[in-house]
């Protein structure tokens, strides 16, 4: 029987593989290799190349890699550690091999953790035989190069490849940039670099995330095309108003339910119907912020209770303590347990938790490719993806200014699936140009390591690395003598640099191996010996905050060492956490417009949110909003709408400012990326945009001249310690983009001319 191309592939790639990996397949009755599988094999059996390997969650990325690494390992041990997996999660360390615990115990291959939750003695079995597969954090990665740097040869002199996973989350953040300065430095160490391959299951732009995994390695970075499939969903989005008293919907909404309507008693509309959708399931409820997220299992946990039925929510985010993290996790997987779990973005990467039933997502995600992680977090293991958005919206009343009348995040939750399902849209990566706060965090850390250099061997070592291409050597000199005059570096009397005394109280400190803020990690909450989490302040004896979807009393403070002795109380409260919100792409913000243009009828959309969308498309095609983007709230009151992106909204939004006495705008209003509202003295929209196109077209859009305006603006963990000068250029290169600018007040100014829509 003649075997088609495909099927002669797989079965090459199957008959390289290790014995043991063949055994492993006919046991467990594969009929055949995935084509990211084969793919993969292709690639890192028969060229030296790197690998970027993206398809969708499930779809067996981990096998795809690590089958071909355990075989060449098996085939040609080395005598020190083999392969390097970097994540940016504890969770997905820990989980990553849960599917290969099998075959990788039959392959003798030695696989180790290495992170903040890791016992010593364990991290000691590897220091003493570096060996086999070395999983570890960004964090624990620094710790290592800074504290063992003369340890380095000796761990990773045979060192074959480099597994970065998510690389999705680490293009464009310093954390991502870390890593590629610690694969830089281990490089320089032992003279080669290593192969990487990065693993994600949403990349936008294969090309640009392909150039960012491989830069300055010398090889050729291979990215193989994600297969292509059909979108296969069920979604479903629904909306609520937080009080409905105005216009008498609390009766209308509260009977709506995913499954059937409900008797008992309602706390909140939306709430009951989050947990309606949940019920007997094994889910996960999404929120974007852990504010949010504890609120939310508090209030499922209380509905349970007023109905009598068992608690069965558990909570995942950053604050908590591991064994609450790894409790949710390992519930989650049991087939024994139908448990809810309330989660952040920790769960949305790529942590194996079983089949899940169904996803629900408070509000909308701000990206496609958030959507897609967090999507593909059920229908695995061959069943069809399932999520539920819920959106809960203050009613505003007739009075309010029209802006806030919109459902924002409902059109944004349209837009985000109406993007992937019509265009397979994903936000392409964002690199960034000035990451100073980075540059100070690797000069410590270099020069920690390294004791003593020269001001330019240190040039040299630092700015030779990817993340430092675009740095100016004036910027940086301008940077190391700042970091003298304030004692981060001292100068010796041999003309070199060694840690200064401020550096060395910042590199003593476990938290200087991070590039993130640290956020509320301060003060650990403990009930009983039961490590709870972290809050950031310790409230005073008596008090009560929410942590872990619980409520608890400060029974005992003890400050001198960090510790919150706690216990348990009935009920809910808020917390006071910040969310982190990322950019959203300026074609969301154009494919909401079109959603309030158009008079599609999206088939997910369930009843309250119909009449939602509705009432919206109406309330904007009436007030003249949608025509040409700018429209009068009465008096002097204006509103522009750009549809513009969050860092061409922001530049907008700073131009206008910048000029506001030449225009005669004040007190301007605004909200995300969404809208911007003023008062104009004289003129009217037409004028105004006519004006602002004829500014930019005669003198520009100066970035420059835009962060000369703004206060110090500090965002990232070190930028306390960066130059001012500094900091504003890194503002204009990397929060702030003008061609799109441009090229919207173009489009608005157009439409007065011919009635066309901006």
């Amino acid at each position: 029987m003649t075997q088609s191309p495909g099927e002669q592939n797989a079965n090459h790639v199957f008959y390289r593989y290790a014995p043991f990996i063949q055994e492993y397949i006919y046991r467990h009755g594969w009929t055949e290799l995935r084509g990211v599988q084969v793919q993969a094999a292709r690639v890192l059996f028969e060229t030296e190349d790197n690998l970027l390997l993206t398809s969708s969650t499930a779809s067996g990325k981990t096998e795809a890699a690590f089958f071909p690494i355990l075989t060449s390992l098996y085939e040609e041990p080395t005598q020190s550690v083999g392969a390097l997996y970097i994540a940016p999660l504890k969770s997905l360390i820990n989980d990553q091999f849960s599917r290969m615990e099998e075959v990788i115990e039959e392959s003798g291959i030695p696989v180790y953790h290495w992170h903040g939750d890791i016992a010593a003695s364990h991290k000691n079995k590897e220091l003493n035989a570096p060996r086999g597969i070395l999983q570890i954090t960004p964090e624990s990665l620094e710790s290592m190069l800074m504290n063992r740097s003369n340890d380095v040869v000796r761990l990773f002199g045979q060192l074959r490849f480099v597994v970065i996973d998510e690389i999705h989350v680490l293009t464009g953040s310093d954390r991502g940039n870390q890593i590629r300065c610690q694969l830089e430095r281990i490089a320089h160490l032992i003279g080669y670099h290593p192969r990487r391959i990065g693993l994600s299951a949403t990349v936008g732009d294969l090309r640009a995330a392909a150039d960012w995994l491989g830069a300055n390695t010398g090889r050729a970075t291979a990215a193989p095309p994600p297969p292509s499939a059909p979108v296969r969903w069920r979604l479903a989005l629904e909306h609520f108003y937080l009080q409905n008293d105005a216009f008498d919907q609390t009766r209308k909404q509260t009977e709506q339910t995913p499954d059937a309507p409900t008797s008992h008693a309602m706390i909140d509309a939306g709430y009951e119907y989050v947990y309606a959708a949940v019920r007997d399931k094994k889910a996960l409820v999404f929120s974007n912020s852990r504010e949010e997220t504890e609120f939310v299992t508090a209030t499922l946990r209380q509905i349970a209770k007023n109905r009598g039925e068992p608690d069965v929510f558990l909570i995942h985010h950053g604050n908590l303590s591991a064994a609450i993290r790894e409790d949710a996790e390992e519930q989650m997987r049991s087939d024994a347990y139908r448990a809810v779990t309330c989660a952040t973005v920790t769960l949305e990467l790529g942590v194996d938790i079983g089949k899940l039933e169904r996803v629900v997502q408070m509000s909308a995600p701000c990206s496609v490719s958030s959507l897609l992680q967090r999507l593909g977090r059920s229908g695995r293991r061959n069943g069809v993806p399932e999520m539920i958005m819920v959106f809960r919206e203050e009613n505003a009343t007739p009075e309010s200014p029209l802006p806030q009348r919109v459902p924002w995040e409902l059109l944004r939750g349209i837009a985000l699936i109406e993007l992937y399902t019509r265009e397979r849209f994903i936000e392409p990566p964002v690199v960034k140009k000035t990451p100073f706060s980075l540059l100070f965090q690797q000069t410590l850390s270099v020069l920690s390591a390294a004791g003593e250099l020269t001001p330019k061997a240190l040039a040299q070592r630092v700015l030779c690395m990817a993340p430092f291409s675009q740095t100016d050597r004036e910027d940086y000199r301008a940077l190391l003598l700042s970091m003298i005059q304030n004692e981060f570096l001292e100068m010796t009397e041999e003309k070199t640099l060694i840690v200064g005394l401020k550096g060395e109280k910042l590199t003593g400190n476990f938290r200087f191996y991070a590039v993130f803020k640290d956020q509320n990690t301060e003060y650990s909450v403990r009930c009983g010996s039961e490590e709870i989490g972290t809050i950031s302040a310790p409230p005073p004896v008596g008090d009560r905050f929410a942590l872990a979807g619980n409520v608890w009393e400060v029974e005992e403070l003890d400050i001198d060492r960090r510790l919150i002795y706690v216990h348990r109380v009935a009920g809910k409260m808020e917390v006071s956490w910040p969310g982190e919100f990322g950019e959203i792409h300026t074609k969301v913000l154009e494919q909401m417009y079109r959603i309030l243009t158009e008079d599609t009828v999206y088939p997910y959309l369930k009843p309250n949110a119909v009449q939602r969308l509705q009432s919206a498309r109406n309330l904007m095609r009436n007030a003249g909003a949608l025509k040409h983007g700018i429209v009068c709230l009465g008096g002097m009151t204006w509103c522009l709408f750009p549809w513009l992106g969050t860092r061409s909204f922001r530049t907008l939004r700073k131009f206008i400012l910048a000029n506001a006495q030449h225009f005669g705008i004040s007190r301007m209003e605004y909200e995300g990326c969404c809208y911007m509202q003023f008062k104009m003295e004289q003129g009217n929209g037409e004028s105004l945009i006519r004006a602002l196109l004829h500014t930019v077209q005669t003198e520009g859009i100066s970035l420059q001249q835009l962060a000369q305006q703004s206060e110090i603006p500090m965002f990232d963990k070190y930028d306390p310690y960066i130059p001012t000068d500094l900091l504003r250029r890194a503002y204009a290169a990397d929060r702030l983009r003008a061609d799109e600018v441009a090229k919207r007040l173009e489009q608005i100014a157009a439409s007065f001319d011919c009635g066309d829509k901006p």
